[in-house]
């Protein structure tokens, strides 16, 4: 089984821009919610009838081909921050982070594959890829699920679907999503219209943790909203669609920018990258705005493509749990204001200043 230590030495391709297609597009999701046969769903279930059927679903979990030396623990047996940084990498959600006893987290090794276990539902399935991939990741998670339905007695109906916690997952208890970062619609003020036309369309724009959190570092979540009535390749369609025309118009919307105002934009991408090279305190909002923009910069030409890398490992590394992880003790938020500053000045010590060759005199 793998470590804690191992599992925080190795960040995910996801977690470092590794496709070559993620400038605006950065993961895709995909979840599945299934339940058991014969045994309360967790969120009704007694702390015994939890535990009682824990093992029996780790057992199947780990012995996965998938999961072959798979991190995997109990969540009574982390401490808070090691819960906190599995939600900050997207393994658990924060909801599973505030349960302990009967509740377990499975990874892969490259941590592509999680599936937590007595969260909302007694199985949470759930796969993430760079870019704009939600078919790679949809594959990936329909195999494991396969592979569970042989061995484990899902709760199915023959015609509302798969049975969930949340009657909004009801039916294929599909959730897919992707990330996106958005500066360009974000600072030409048209961030307002998009989110209101995906919401038109059934879907939901969300923060960078999902839902009830703002977005940060313009980064925005949209996924579907419901499962009941439709297939898992209505519901891909659909979302592929969405997020290839909010992938345009934030391309149109950063073009735009650089027509009709370069200057702004060249002064907001320089600002950020001095900011970020000499501060010596930064909260983690200012850290993540600024991050963003100097990915924007990358994106425009104005940094090495190898700056989107190092903007994506960052915008991990510098959450406050990851923070306190490195540190290996509980830091108060001043603390890790310092801490972040002192990692973005060492991170960014060899990359040069922006080279801004879209002004023209």
């Amino acid at each position: 089984m793998m470590r804690f230590s191992t599992l925080m030495k190795h960040p995910a391709d996801w977690m470092t821009g590794a496709d070559t297609d993620s400038a605006i597009v950065l993961t895709s999701r995909i979840r599945l919610a299934r339940n058991i046969t014969g045994a309360p769903f967790p969120g009704w279930a007694r702390k015994n009838e939890r535990m009682a059927i824990l093992p029996e679903l780790r057992d199947k979990v780990e012995t996965l081909p998938e999961m072959k030396d798979a991190f995997s623990h109990q969540l009574s047996e982390l401490s808070s921050v090691q819960k906190q940084v599995l939600v900050e990498r997207h393994l658990i959600s924060r909801e599973q982070a505030a349960r302990s006893e009967g509740s377990a987290i499975v990874v892969n090794r490259d941590q592509t594959l999680s599936v937590m276990i007595n969260e909302e539902d007694h199985l949470r399935l759930q796969s993430i890829r760079s870019g704009l991939h939600l078919r790679e990741a949809y594959q990936l998670i329909a195999n494991v699920d396969k592979e569970l339905e042989q061995v484990l007695p899902y709760a199915f109906d023959h015609e509302l679907g798969y049975l969930t916690a949340c009657p909004t997952n009801v039916g294929t208890g599909l959730r897919a999503s992707a990330m996106l970062h958005l500066p360009g619609l974000v600072i030409s003020d048209h961030i307002g219209q998009v989110i209101q036309a995906v919401g038109k369309l059934g879907l939901a724009v969300r923060g960078i943790f999902g839902e009830g959190t703002e977005s940060l570092g313009h980064l925005f979540q949209i996924s579907n909203q419901s499962t009941l009535g439709e297939s898992e390749e209505d519901i891909l369609n659909r979302l592929e669609r969405v997020i290839q025309q909010v992938r345009e118009q934030e391309r149109n919307a950063r073009s735009k920018l650089l027509e009709e105002d370069p200057q702004m934009l060249a002064d907001k991408i320089s600002r950020a990258y001095g900011q970020l090279k000499y501060a010596y305190v930064i909260d983690s909002k200012e850290a993540l705005t600024h991050l963003s923009l100097v990915r924007l910069g990358s994106d425009m030409g104005c940094f090495p493509k190898q700056a989107m890398e190092l903007c994506d490992s960052l915008l991990m590394d510098i959450e406050p749990a990851h923070l306190q992880h490195k540190a290996e003790r509980k830091l108060a938020p001043e603390e890790r204001d310092t801490m972040r500053a002192e990692i973005i000045r060492s991170r960014l010590q060899n990359l040069s200043s922006p080279v801004i060759n879209f002004i023209t005199s």
